[in-house]
């Protein structure tokens, strides 16, 4: 009777709310004559798709409750009383409405949640679906149960049903006591009765409680815990771009429009469903963000003694969450992380747990929030070793704990490895077996230098039609880098392992472009592969077998082959006739590359580089201008040698 007459009453007072809850989520009605873009097959059955997803990826981890929104740890799933959890430790619940993933049901885990309950889309979840989780996770106090902790976030429609849930619970005997979490610094605290909203900093709350549930501390000490960290931990959030929930018929456009003056506006202080904040503003910088957020944060501060200080103060220890609210990107993340971080210790705080991620997010709200809680008071080094308890909750991200020492490690670089030129080489280079190769090879380098250079113009137009016109420029500077290197004698012509060594720098240093790169790698390779060098010393064979090499690494580094109207249509058939000739016949060479350079001019199908974009018609008639700097080379080298 007792309990029928509770349920009477308190089902007045959902009829009741389901008014002002209805009223508190109104969402802005600024939006775009656009509709919303999302993976959703339908808004009706998206938390059942939901959670159909989350079972899929843990199925060993989670568990739902039958014939409700709730998802339970899977040691709940005994139907052996005296095995059931509740009787170790006492069972922690929280929730919420769906789209703030992974809050809740990702935290549930060893040494945090027991279960989630999900409502619908930012909508409080029911309270028969409360109730339920309490029933299955909770045993009654005669039964040998521990007691349940609902930790609830501060929001009208969360208050009311799960305390509903929890006076229903009690009044069947089972031990159930509730924390609120109203951590948002945005809400003037003299602003009505509501109260600050419970943000990021609720999942604080999840951890520490769930920390000392698994310890086996007792109802009361949990909730003691849960209402310490919940006193202390302060949050505040901002945005660039407002949510748009699935289902909406138009994007949400509020924060898309310009100030008089054309700038950008962000938000400070906006909740996490998407409700105004505190002030709009012109876009600001990163640093600026943070300096303004932990301004408000620091100004809200927290109640001690019936008094208002600030919420940290210099020298002491914090934990920092600084939470993606659903549309950040992870570069973004990190660099707010450091303006936040680098200012709290510039104000001469110890930052020992940085968090970053995705904890509390509101679907594709491009904005993050950032949670503090300093590590002193009552917040004592066994709190923290409650905090630190390792989880397996999906959800969470555990932090690097940086504790002893004035810096980071991470702070301290790792010396770079300098190794200065020559250095790696033998010790004794392969002697080299080419007659009079440094005379020989001084002269024919200028000579091809020179050729190539004074090709630009017909480079140029070749590259203008198939390709984007800078190939003749791009062999000009690297052509001229190699005379004047000849010049200085900062090129050496002592051995050729140190000349394709030094080649490679002079194009590495001058050309640029995807041409000076595959160049680059080819010097290299030949040198490195004539260092190899076995028997006597270099041979002409060598050189040639080098040349080949080089070729080959072109191709695998590059991505093209022989046939793709690249450089290496010239290059294959020049290295294939000249290990033909062991290395001898440099005249064969240079007619295979020519015919291989010629031949792309008939080629209507390019496979690499900026001619790839270009159709048959356009290719047809004009050879590829790589290829064509190729036969060049190769022609002045026989011209040379002749």
């Amino acid at each position: 009777m007792k309990v029928a007459t509770l349920r009477s009453a308190v089902y007045l007072l959902v009829l009741f709310h389901q008014g002002i809850l209805c009223s508190s989520l109104a969402l802005p009605s600024s939006s775009i004559d656009m509709k919303p873009k999302k993976f959703i097959n339908s808004a009706d059955n998206a938390v059942d798709e939901f959670i159909s997803g989350l079972l899929l990826q843990y199925p060993n981890h989670l568990r739902k409750l039958a014939n409700h929104h709730v998802i339970l740890h899977s040691s709940f799933a005994t139907s052996n009383k005296d095995a059931h959890p509740n009787k170790a430790r006492v069972s922690l619940l929280s929730g919420g409405g769906s789209g703030h993933e992974p809050s809740h049901a990702g935290f549930v885990g060893e040494n945090m949640l027991s279960g989630a309950i999900l409502g619908g889309i930012f909508a409080s979840p029911s309270v028969s679906s409360i109730l339920a989780a309490i029933r299955a996770s909770t045993l009654p106090s005669s039964e040998g149960g521990k007691g349940c902790l609902l930790i609830v976030k501060n929001y009208t429609g969360d208050r009311l049903n799960f305390g509903i849930a929890c006076e229903l619970a009690n009044a069947e005997g089972r031990l159930v006591k509730m924390v609120v979490v109203a951590d948002d610094c945005a809400i003037e605290r003299k602003k009505g009765i509501t109260g600050a909203r419970g943000v990021a900093g609720t999942v604080f709350v999840h951890k520490a409680a769930g920390g000392a549930a698994g310890k086996g501390m007792d109802l009361d000490e949990v909730t003691k815990i849960a209402e310490t960290v919940s006193k202390r931990v302060g949050s505040l959030g901002c945005a660039l771009n407002t949510v748009t929930i699935p289902g909406a018929d138009k994007v949400n456009d509020r924060l898309s429009k310009a100030d008089d003056a054309g700038e950008p506006m962000m938000e400070i202080g906006l909740g996490i469903h998407g409700e105004a904040g505190k002030k709009q503003c012109p876009l600001m910088s990163c640093d600026d963000i943070a300096k303004e957020m932990l301004s408000i944060i620091q100004t809200y501060g927290r109640e001690v003694d019936s008094k208002i200080v600030p919420l940290y103060n210099p020298s002491d220890e914090l934990i920092v969450l600084v939470n993606n609210l659903g549309g950040t990107s992870n570069f973004e993340m990190s660099l707010l992380t450091r303006s936040l971080v680098t200012q709290l210790e510039a104000a001469g705080c110890k930052a020992t747990r940085v968090l970053v991620g995705s904890f509390m997010t509101s679907f594709d709200m491009q904005g993050a929030s950032v949670s503090i809680l300093p590590c002193t008071g009552d917040i004592t080094k066994d709190v923290l070793g409650l905090f630190d308890a390792s989880t397996d909750a999906p959800g969470w991200l555990a932090a690097d704990v940086w504790n002893d020492g004035e810096s980071r490690p991470s702070a301290s670089e790792i010396d770079e490895v300098v190794v200065e030129k020559g250095a790696g080489a033998a010790e004794q280079l392969p002697p080299v077996l080419v007659k009079d190769y440094s005379t020989v090879v001084q002269k024919v380098l200028a000579q091809c230098a020179q050729a190539l250079s004074d090709a630009e113009p017909t480079l140029t137009e070749y590259d203008t039609i198939v390709g984007d016109g800078d190939c003749g420029i791009t062999m000009q500077r690297g052509a001229k880098e190699v005379l004047s290197r000849l010049e200085s004698k900062t090129l050496r012509v002592d051995n050729p392992v140190n000349t394709f060594a030094d080649l490679a720098d002079a194009v590495s240093a001058s050309m640029g472009g995807s041409s000076g790169i595959l160049l680059e790698l080819m010097f290299r390779k030949m040198s490195t592969s004539l260092q190899s060098v076995s028997g006597d010393g270099i041979t002409p064979k060598d050189m040639a077998v080098a040349f080949r090499n080089g070729c080959e690494a072109v191709s695998f580094y590059g991505g093209a082959q022989e046939g793709s109207r690249t450089m290496l249509d010239a290059m294959f058939p020049a290295s294939a006739a000249m290990l033909a000739g062991d290395g001898a016949d440099i005249p064969a060479s240079a007619t295979a590359a020519q015919k291989g350079a010629d031949a792309t001019a008939a080629m209507t199908n390019a496979e690499a580089g900026r001619s790839n974009y270009l159709s048959e018609e356009v290719l047809m008639g004009t050879p590829d201008p790589g290829a064509v700097a190729v036969a060049l080379v190769l022609g002045t080298l026989a011209k040379a040698f002749a």
